[in-house]
């Protein structure tokens, strides 16, 4: 049976149904949002989805800890008699998790390693692009690792924006047409556009040249999140772009924990 998994960002909440095996298209909608126990899309999208077929449970991650007990309340408030399950650091992932310490993964980071684990195997490295950018490092030898974290796309806009005098703010466009910008505009573009793929381009690199040097097999490279369309074409090797990533880890996870429920 399907799962309704739930990934809570900082800036957005991505949700869906993911089958047993198949893609899942994500919907999105704004995190500010999740205050709506009874009237919001979340619960509408759960009424919808539960009067067409069985659900096996609900899986969600979150990033939010303010917007877990409301997510929490608007379950129990629709009287639902399947599981409901958190996936924490204590959670079965599928692999090992020899990161220090494990309480200071995001949640959401933990449910790419477990996608990453149960559709690619390991090992494999997971670059998540939303307001921040994590990699997250899966081995065959020792799972979890850890990753990195750097500033997302749009923070980097933004601050120029917020710390500067006269620098805009910049829209979401990503067309280039020169390396050598003509207005304020053009050129801030080129920088955050180019700049970022350039980070997200030697955060890799250095990755990979660790793990080889350590005598792991070239690991998968996965991109999801938000913003993973904005380095299409500009990083190597080219990652394999998974959209519902998070959500299918969700899945994973709660078919490890729920084995009952699957």
């Amino acid at each position: 049976m399907p799962c309704f998994c739930i990934d809570i960002g900082n800036t957005h909440t991505h949700f869906g149904i993911v089958p047993n095996q198949g893609k899942v298209v994500p919907l999105r909608i704004s995190t500010r949002f999740i205050d709506h126990p009874t009237e919001g899309i979340i619960p509408a999208f759960w009424r919808e989805i539960s009067a067409k077929g069985p659900v096996t449970g609900i899986s969600f991650c979150s990033v939010v800890p303010a917007a877990t007990p409301l997510l929490r309340r608007t379950f129990e408030l629709q009287r639902i008699d399947v599981p409901v399950f958190n996936l924490t650091h204590r959670s079965r992932l599928g692999v090992p998790i020899t990161y220090p310490s494990p309480a200071e993964i995001g949640q959401d980071r933990l449910a790419n390693a477990a996608g990453a684990h149960a559709l690619f195997g390991t090992p494999a490295v997971v670059i998540d692009l939303g307001t921040a950018v994590t990699f997250d490092v899966v081995t065959s030898t020792r799972g979890y690792e850890g990753g990195v974290i750097a500033p997302g796309i749009e923070i980097m806009r933004s601050y120029l924006h917020e710390k500067t005098a006269q620098l805009p703010l910049l829209d979401e466009g990503v067309e280039l047409t020169g390396m050598i910008g003509k207005s304020t505009m053009e050129a801030m573009r080129i920088g955050t556009v180019v700049g970022f793929a350039g980070l997200i381009q030697s955060l890799l690199t250095a990755i990979v040249a660790e793990l080889q040097q350590r005598g792991e097999p070239n690991p998968q490279i996965l991109s999801t999140g938000g913003t993973a369309t904005r380095i299409s074409g500009r990083i190597r090797p080219e990652p394999v772009h998974v959209p519902d990533l998070t959500l299918q880890g969700l899945a994973a996870a709660f078919r490890l924990n729920h084995p009952a429920h699957t």
